[in-house]
């Protein structure tokens, strides 16, 4: 998981989480990874529109957001 959050800070990616949150409940948010810890992400959240740092263990799935805008 962290090698995959390297590489979207690397890129400037913004990449679509599927987060356990405190309370056990699973949300999916879209995020622009900030930073990476050994235990931690730092990232803007898009879904909130706040900045916001998350338990990388508690990050189920994550995947690159693609744009749908046609070339």
């Amino acid at each position: 998981m962290v090698k995959e959050l390297q590489r979207a800070i690397k890129h400037q990616q913004h990449i679509q989480v599927i987060y356990l949150g405190r309370d056990g409940k699973t949300t999916m948010r879209t995020l622009r990874p900030l930073e990476v810890t050994e235990e931690r992400l730092k990232a803007y959240c898009l879904t909130r529109k706040a900045p916001r740092v998350f338990a990388i263990d508690n990050i189920l799935a994550a995947e690159p957001v693609v744009s749908d805008h046609a070339v």
